[in-house]
């Protein structure tokens, strides 16, 4: 899409607005050390120091953003298992510098040909419990993440594909210290955790479960590496690694109907992002079945209000943005899934007398009980579904230094996915993103070759003038869209540096629940907040993994979320720190 265009009618609008935000600014939430910044070259923020250390490598080895998101990807698959791999699904936008334009490329798992209604059904009818329809074969999805790469790399790669894996594959080899985060997951409580599959795989030589501090190592995914090297995506679509693929999830309990020309026929999309305006900079991100729709709808919603004048201490902002976000999960629940599939009313959603009508619903206090969607231009008459995504993902951003950049959100659905591995990968559980409600009805209904809707929104950000002025993602399920909304929220119209904008309390507001980092909450706005109907609940919804790249006072400032591991590292950094200063770790 051609944003300088269509972009530069704003300038005026952005000189005017920029004076309006310096006036109306709040206070530096804290004064904490600088973020990683680069004056003229690239950056990286990923959720881990290796993935990150692999980006910067390619930029500074001549690659540009997309070859650097590659090689990203290729370590975080080693290094942060549970999140993100190369069997599982993705979607991706890049900006090109030369001339603004930015791609939307979709790796979202599909449904096998023989999926129907009832893959999570029991002989009875009734939907199976999630932990029995997570390690069932059916589960997983035809894998995107390699064909969304590969077709972002022959646009946009400028260093051979083949040079992109070497970082992990030694890495894979030679080992690497498991994290605290990793270890969690290790001895976690989750149904994955436990399959035999994912314990052979994290087992020490003494057969117990690997230690913060162990060395991990996975030649077998390192030889999975360096066959998707020399044959790019087609090593997961046919021959040895897709025929172990296919014989893993056809194996008992709940064998796939998958079949090997599902895995062959796997085309990724490149398609058009969806950009709006918003406080002077343009906002793209995916179409459905993202849930970036979701996102624009709630900064439009909050661009209506005067939440902008307002600041993170006031309960009157974050009541706004709590109804705002009610009113978007209930629209974005009832309306979003695969447009191959279901008519998704996305005009209807972001026109302007719609967000009227539904802003009209945000009172002084919060309305009780769940919210109803609204019927926005060219709705369907389908059902909603609450469809419940764990918190798994991760997500990334590579800025190179001509100025292209990646933003990219990247899963295999719950922790560990479907807990079966091949050739050293983790299987996604993608399909269990899907609605189980019998009958069909809702716009995310299982169908055959039916991709699921997904919270990932990652995002772009343009000035007014069309030019890169940031990026930003997250992880978190159901969560992302409020994770981000919230960072947006502090970026865009409280003018907070990234990182400050990330360190903001997470609240998620969806049907009636209110959860989010409580603890985070002063005691006297929390105090407030529940006064004015909004109980913060602690236990849900703290999970974020927010990575991004903002260009601030022509520098750009990475920014990784302190509740996860994750660095961002300039091209060039004369002594590489994590955001709040301390020296990066060994690994």
């Amino acid at each position: 899409m051609h944003i300088r265009r269509r972009a530069r009618a704003f300038a005026v609008l952005a000189t005017l607005a920029g004076a309006l935000l310096a006036a109306c600014s709040p206070a530096r939430l804290r004064e904490d050390p600088p973020a990683p910044s680069s004056g003229g070259g690239g950056m990286v923020s990923s959720a881990h120091p290796l993935a990150t250390r692999a980006g910067v490598d390619v930029l500074q080895g001549g690659g540009s953003a997309i070859d650097a998101a590659i090689a990203v990807q290729a370590m975080l698959g080693l290094v942060e298992p549970q999140s993100s791999g190369l069997a599982g699904g993705a979607f991706l936008l890049h900006y090109r510098a030369r001339d603004g334009q930015v791609d939307a490329y979709l790796g979202r798992e599909r449904a096998p040909s023989g999926a129907d209604a009832a893959l999570f059904l029991d002989s009875a009818g009734d939907p199976l419990p999630r932990s029995e329809a997570m390690l069932s074969g059916r589960a997983t999805g035809v894998p995107g993440v390699l064909p969304a790469l590969e077709a972002a790399h022959a646009d946009h790669g400028r260093l051979p594909w083949s040079t992109l894996f070497s970082a992990a594959a030694e890495t894979a080899t030679t080992g690497f210290s498991v994290t605290p985060r990793l270890h969690r997951h290790i001895v976690g409580n989750f149904p994955q955790a436990s399959a035999p599959d994912v314990a052979r795989l994290f087992s020490g030589p003494g057969g117990q479960p690997l230690r913060i501090g162990e060395v991990m190592r996975n030649p077998a995914y390192a030889r999975s590496l360096q066959e998707v090297a020399t044959r790019g995506a087609a090593a997961l679509q046919t021959g040895p690694l897709a025929e172990a693929l296919l014989g893993r999830i056809q194996e008992p309990p709940g064998p796939s109907p998958m079949r090997a020309e599902d895995l062959a026929g796997y085309r990724a999309e490149k398609v058009r992002p969806l950009c709006r305006t918003i406080r002077a900079h343009v906002v793209c991100v995916p179409p459905p079945p993202s849930s970036g729709v979701g996102l624009l709808q709630l900064l439009l919603l909050l661009e209506g209000t005067d939440i902008a004048g307002r600041s993170p201490d006031d309960p009157l902002a974050w009541l706004t943005f709590a109804e705002a976000s009610r009113l978007m999960y209930a629209d974005r629940d009832h309306y979003v899934g695969d447009p191959d599939f279901v008519e998704v009313p996305i005009e209807g959603m972001l026109n302007p007398d719609y967000l009227d009508s539904r802003r009209r619903l945000l009172g002084e206090r919060a309305a009780a009980g769940a919210v109803s969607p609204g019927v926005p231009a060219g709705a369907p008459a389908n059902a909603g579904d609450d469809t419940a995504e764990p918190a798994g993902t991760s997500h990334f951003v590579v800025v190179d230094g001509e100025g292209n950049a990646v933003s990219m959100t990247t899963t295999i659905e719950s922790y560990f996915g479907s807990g079966r591995v091949v050739g050293g990968m983790l299987l996604n559980n993608q399909l269990t993103d899907f609605s189980w409600q019998p009958g069909g009805a809702a716009a995310n209904a299982i169908a055959p070759g039916k991709r699921p809707r997904s919270s990932m929104s990652p995002v772009i950000v343009l000035d007014p003038q069309g030019n890169f002025a940031g990026a930003i993602g997250s992880p978190g399920g159901n969560a992302i869209p409020a994770y981000i909304g919230k960072t947006l929220l502090g970026w865009l119209f409280w003018d907070l540096p990234l990182d400050q904008a990330i360190a903001l309390p997470n609240l998620v507001a969806r049907g009636e629940r209110h959860d989010g980092e409580a603890d985070a909450l002063a005691p006297a706005l929390r105090q407030a907040l529940e006064e004015l109907g909004v109980r913060v609940r602690p236990g849900s919804g703290e999970d974020s993994g927010l990575h991004g790249v903002q260009l601030r006072s022509g520098r750009l400032h990475g920014a990784a979320d302190p509740r996860r591991e994750g660095v961002a590292i300039p091209t060039t950094p004369p002594n590489p720190t994590r955001d709040d200063g301390s020296a990066l770790p060994t690994l």
